[in-house]
C-alpha cells in the first residue's frame, strides 16, 4: 500500500496516512471542517483539492436539485452549504492564480443546468440561482476590482450571457419573455443582490451595463429593475396603458440612484442619466405621465430638478407643465409634502431669467391643472362602472392636489 511519507520522507501525522484511510476522514467532515484543514499546509490544501476533484465526492457535496423546496429551512440550509462551498473553494484554491482558481471551479460547477443559465425560468421556487449568488459572494469577498472584473468575464464565457443580451436589448420588447427573465434572474440574484455593500452593487451593475450603447442600458436596466406581472414576466405594457404604485417602480429608482449618485463613475454623469431616463419612459412606448412622475419621486429631489431643468433650458413648457401638474397628483395620492413640488417649482422658475418666460411657464402650469382635470373628468363619463369609480377618485385627487400646491404657494408668499 503507498503511503505519503513514500512520497515524502519527513511529513506531519496526516501525510503519513494510507490515502485510503485519509479520504474516510475527509469524508465523515463537513464542508466547512475540510475547508478549515485545508489552510495547515500547501500539501494539505493539494491532497483535499485531489479529493474534492473526485465524482463520487462532487455527487455527494454539490446539491443539483433546485426547483423542489417547499419549506423555509431548505432554503436557508441550501444557502448555508453553498456559503460552506464558497470558503472551501476559496480556502483550497487561495495559491493558484486566479485564473487557474476559476477554471478549477468551472470543473465543478459546469454540469448544473442552473448555473450554466441552462435552465427554463421558474419563477420564485428555483434556488439554483440565489445558490450561486451565496457560493460566488463568499468566493471573491475581498478580491480587489481586477479580480473582480476577470470573474465577471470568466461568468459572461461561462454562461454566453452577452449574447443572451444582445438577443433581448436588439428584439421587441417582451418577445423573447423567458430569456428577459432569464437575464434577470441570473443578474440580480447572483451578481447584484447578494451584495450589501452599495459600493459592491455599483461596480456590478456597471460590468453588465458598460459593454452597451445608451439605448441598450436604459433596456437592460428595465429587464433587470422594471415591474413584473403576475406571471413573472416584464410588464412592458403596464407603464403604457395604467398608473403603476411606488413598490412597482421603487426597484428601477433604486438602481437609477445608484448609477446617478456614485462620485467615481466618471461614465455616468448627471446628463447620461437623463438621457438613460428619457429612453426608460419610452419603452415599449410613451409611459403614462402619472407613472414618469412616481419614478421621478422616487429618485428624489436632484434628479427630479434636473430633468425638469434641461426641459426649461430648452424651452419644453408644455412637457414640464404637464410633469409638474402630475407630480403634484402624486404627493397627494402618496402622502408626500406639498411644499417639496412648490420649492421644485420656485427652482424651476428660476431656470428662466427673463420676466416673460416665467410669466409663460406660470401660465403654461396654471392651464396645464385645468386641461389635467378636464382630461380626467372626460375619462371618468366615457368608461366602465369599475374606470368611472377609478377616475372619478383622481379627479377628486386632483382637486384636491390643486388647492392644497396652491394653498402652499398663498402661504409662502404670505411668510414673505
Amino acid at each position: 500500500m503507498i503511503t505519503r511519507s513514500q512520497c515524502k520522507s519527513k511529513g506531519s501525522f496526516f501525510e503519513r496516512l494510507p490515502f485510503e484511510v485519509f479520504d474516510m476522514i475527509l469524508r465523515r467532515l463537513s464542508v466547512l471542517e475540510i475547508s478549515v484543514f485545508s489552510m495547515v499546509s500547501k500539501a494539505m490544501s493539494g491532497y483535499i483539492v485531489d479529493h474534492i476533484s473526485t465524482l463520487a465526492w462532487t455527487k455527494r457535496m454539490i446539491p443539483q436539485n433546485f426547483h423542489h423546496s417547499r419549506f423555509p429551512n431548505d432554503k436557508q440550509s441550501t444557502y448555508q452549504h453553498y456559503k460552506a462551498l464558497g470558503l472551501l473553494f476559496k480556502r483550497c484554491t487561495l495559491l493558484l492564480p486566479t485564473k487557474d482558481r476559476l477554471k478549477f471551479i468551472y470543473t465543478k460547477f459546469s454540469k448544473i443546468p442552473c448555473f450554466m443559465m441552462q435552465c427554463r425560468p421558474s419563477a420564485a421556487s428555483c434556488l439554483g440561482f440565489s445558490s450561486y449568488g451565496v457560493f460566488l459572494q463568499t468566493l471573491i469577498a475581498g478580491w480587489n476590482e481586477l479580480e473582480c472584473h476577470r470573474v465577471f468575464i470568466f461568468l459572461c464565457d461561462f454562461t454566453n450571457l452577452p449574447r443572451k443580451i444582445e438577443i433581448v436589448v436588439n428584439g421587441k420588447p417582451g418577445a423573447s419573455r423567458y430569456l428577459e427573465l432569464q437575464i434577470r434572474q441570473f443578474c440580480r440574484q447572483v451578481l447584484l443582490d447578494p451584495w450589501s455593500s452599495r459600493k459592491e452593487c455599483v461596480f456590478w451593475l456597471t460590468r453588465i451595463l458598460k459593454p452597451w450603447p445608451m439605448v441598450s442600458q436604459a433596456r437592460l436596466l428595465f429587464i433587470l429593475y422594471g415591474p413584473l406581472l403576475p406571471d413573472g414576466s416584464l410588464g412592458w405594457q403596464q407603464l403604457t396603458s395604467s398608473v403603476l404604485s411606488s413598490s412597482a417602480l421603487s426597484d428601477l429608482a433604486k438602481a437609477v440612484l445608484l448609477l446617478h449618485t456614485d462620485l467615481e463613475l466618471k461614465d455616468w454623469s448627471t446628463n447620461t442619466i437623463l438621457a438613460i431616463l428619457e429612453e426608460i419612459r419610452v419603452l415599449p412606448q410613451v409611459w403614462h405621465v402619472e407613472n414618469v412622475a412616481r419614478l421621478l419621486v422616487l429618485c428624489g429631489t436632484t434628479l427630479c430638478y434636473s430633468v425638469l431643468a434641461n426641459k426649461a433650458h430648452n424651452g419644453r413648457l408644455f412637457e414640464i407643465s404637464r410633469l409638474l401638474v402630475y407630480l403634484i397628483l402624486v404627493c397627494e395620492k402618496d402622502g408626500y409634502s406639498m411644499s417639496w413640488v412648490v420649492t421644485l417649482v420656485q427652482q424651476v422658475c428660476k431656470v428662466f431669467t427673463a420676466a416673460a418666460d416665467k410669466w409663460s411657464f406660470i401660465q403654461s402650469l396654471e392651464n396645464m391643472f385645468s386641461e389635467v382635470t378636464m382630461e380626467i373628468y372626460e375619462a371618468s363619463l366615457a368608461g366602465n362602472p369599475q374606470e368611472d369609480f377609478e377616475s372619478f377618485q383622481t379627479l377628486c385627487t386632483i382637486l384636491g392636489s390643486s388647492a392644497h400646491f396652491h394653498t402652499e404657494i398663498l402661504h409662502m408668499f404670505l411668510k414673505e
